[in-house]
């Protein structure tokens, strides 16, 4: 690997230095001491982000010194179980500043979205809009609106920055009958380009007769959301996005007011108030209890409460002036690495203006003479160097059919009586790459971490595939 290009006697190859530099060091030493000691690099916090140590510590001590019981009882241990459930419902509404709403607990954001979607009560005149930077999991709905004879609509983004097609999305809107059951699913941060889109939107929306989904899960863990400002109908969220630990759960926030026009298809233990077997009648409970299906994970939901009083005690707003300064600072080295002959190494997508981006980009790689390196090529390189980052389309084919210009024609008259044909297949017809690479920072990242990344980029000068 070449000699590092940031520790060079050249003035413009100093070492990183970025905002907190002292404070996020020790945190990463005494908190994240296990990324070090396996010599890891880990640059991908938008897949997954990691957990303190002192939060296992806490939460281990917890469930070692008490005996829980499952909450539908009034025994006590189910009412220790009930309390502490409680007490992280609470903390997840104060977090988000979002008394108007419910808290239902799901088993991830994923969840969350699929329970909208089956509730929601999309009929033949309804118009669901989606913006084309939107994950599957929000993509996913579109077939239970689709099941309802509902029209369903993508709203662009542009090619040059990712950035919303705003004209687009009010000539779309308008279009809609105000009278209907409309939903507007709007990603508040990209998953991908890590663009936060604009939430003017959601009100205005609103306004025209829309409710609102707020795809909040790679927005809330650098990025403070104020329920009490912008007022969604609807919002999905993992926890493990924001602090790591536990995986495995999520929450759907409901405004109180749209609780009532959500329509849930079934029912299942702890969701109802009455049931009866002889005369087939059922009540559904009047509260987040109606969408919590079964025993929920009442033994690891006491973490949360953990891991949003952690993420307190380090301040959430310090944390995002931290992450935009680091990949700022990354973008800015990475755009200087050129070949000899003047062209560049790495092409990144989005906006150059990192004052509404989050702390995720995606980019690609080019030899000497242009030719493109495949995400596994460039992933086997940081695999071998214990660099973790993320290659292929992130679970959102949108932003990816748009850096391609991959048209609806393409994709149209291919799978039409392919239906049964893979992915592969269909690259192979395209005749170029798809995808990219997503690297994300967050709490524990350092700047050492950015150097070795930046490091192995600039191995790629002057090679040839």
């Amino acid at each position: 690997m070449n000699t590092s290009i940031l520790h060079s006697t050249e003035p413009n190859n100093a070492p990183l230095s970025v905002i907190d530099d002292a404070f996020f060091n020790h945190l990463r030493a005494t908190e994240y001491s296990r990324i070090d000691e396996g010599n890891h690099t880990y640059l991908d916090y938008t897949g997954g982000n990691l957990y303190a140590k002192s939060q296992v510590l806490k939460h281990q001590d917890l469930l070692l010194n008490h005996v829980f019981g499952n909450p539908h009882s009034t025994n006590p241990t189910s009412k220790l179980a009930t309390n502490l459930v409680e007490e992280a419902r609470a903390k997840v509404l104060e977090f988000f500043n979002a008394k108007d709403y419910y808290c239902v607990f799901t088993a991830n954001a994923s969840a969350a979205l699929k329970i909208l979607g089956e509730s929601f009560p999309f009929n033949e005149k309804s118009t669901f809009l989606l913006f084309s930077d939107n994950h599957n999991s929000v993509n996913g709905i579109r077939e239970f609106c689709h099941s309802r004879k509902a029209k369903s609509k993508y709203i662009p983004v542009h090619y040059q920055n990712l950035e919303i097609d705003e004209e687009e999305l009010v000539a779309s809107i308008g279009e809609a009958n105000p009278a209907e059951n409309n939903l507007l699913a709007f990603p508040a941060q990209s998953n991908v380009s890590g663009v936060k889109h604009n939430q003017k939107w959601i009100a205005y929306a609103q306004e025209k007769g829309f409710d609102v989904l707020l795809d909040a899960a790679a927005y809330v863990p650098t990025t403070q959301l104020n329920l009490s400002l912008v007022k969604p109908n609807f919002v999905s969220a993992s926890f493990y996005k924001i602090f790591g630990y536990p995986t495995g759960l999520g929450c759907l926030l409901i405004r109180k007011d749209s609780f009532a026009k959500l329509q849930k298809p079934w029912f299942a233990g702890g969701t109802v108030s009455f049931v009866s077997v002889v005369n087939e009648i059922y009540y559904l409970e009047n509260n987040h209890e109606r969408f919590e299906d079964g025993t929920i994970n009442y033994l690891d939901i006491p973490a949360i409460k953990m891991g949003l009083d952690y993420i307190e005690s380090i301040g959430l707003e310090r944390i995002s002036k931290r992450v935009k300064a680091l990949i700022e600072t990354l973008y800015n080295e990475l755009i200087k690495l050129k070949h000899d002959n003047g062209t560049p190494i790495v092409k990144m997508f989005g906006p150059e203006n990192f004052d509404h981006r989050g702390g995720n980009i995606i980019m690609n790689f080019f030899d000497i003479n242009g030719k493109i390196y495949s995400g596994n090529e460039f992933e086997n390189l940081t695999n071998a160097n214990m660099i973790s980052i993320r290659s292929g389309c992130f679970c959102n084919p949108g932003i990816d059919e748009i850096n391609y210009c991959i048209t609806h024609d393409e994709v149209g008259k291919y799978f039409t009586n392919k239906k049964d044909e893979d992915y592969k297949a269909f690259i192979a017809h395209l005749k170029q790459i798809r995808g990219a690479i997503r690297v994300s920072v967050g709490i524990a990242t350092t700047t050492k971490d950015l150097e070795k990344y930046i490091n192995l980029v600039n191995s790629l000068k002057n090679k040839a595939k």
